[in-house]
Formats: C-alpha cells, structure tokens, sequence
C-alpha cells in the first residue's frame, strides 16, 4: 500500500502531520493538537488530502514500480 504523509514544519519543528494510513491529521505541539482538532472536523479539509493521495500519489508510484520492475 501505499501512505501519503502531508507535514507541516516551522522553524525545523514539525507541527502536524496528515498521514493517509489513519485518515486524518496528527498534531506534535500544543498549536498543532489544536489545528488537527480543527482540521479533523472539516470534512472539505480532508478530503482535499485524500484526493492527493489519489491525483498524485497513486499514478507516480505505478510509474515507480513499472521503472523498478523493467530493471528486475
């Protein structure tokens, strides 16, 4: 399978995190558990990241997996 990990940093701090594989964002710092309670309420919000998974994520890796399985 395929996880799409969507992180927010600043100042080298990583905030909060989207990952695919759970469906919803992830918050590291006091700022992020407030944005990903935020975020994880709007539905809009995450389904703009799960459709990433599906426009860019999911064609990339088949061509990366064609690429890797001509070479074998």
């Amino acid at each position: 399978g395929i996880e799409f990990i969507d992180s927010y940093v600043f100042n080298k701090v990583e905030h909060i995190r989207f990952n695919s594989t759970v469906g919803r964002y992830v918050g590291y710092t006091e700022h992020g558990l407030k944005n990903a309670e935020a975020w994880n309420s709007d539905a809009g919000i995450l389904g703009q990241e799960q459709a990433e998974l599906e426009r860019f994520c999911k064609p990339n890796a088949d061509l990366h997996y064609s690429a890797i399985l001509d070479k074998t």
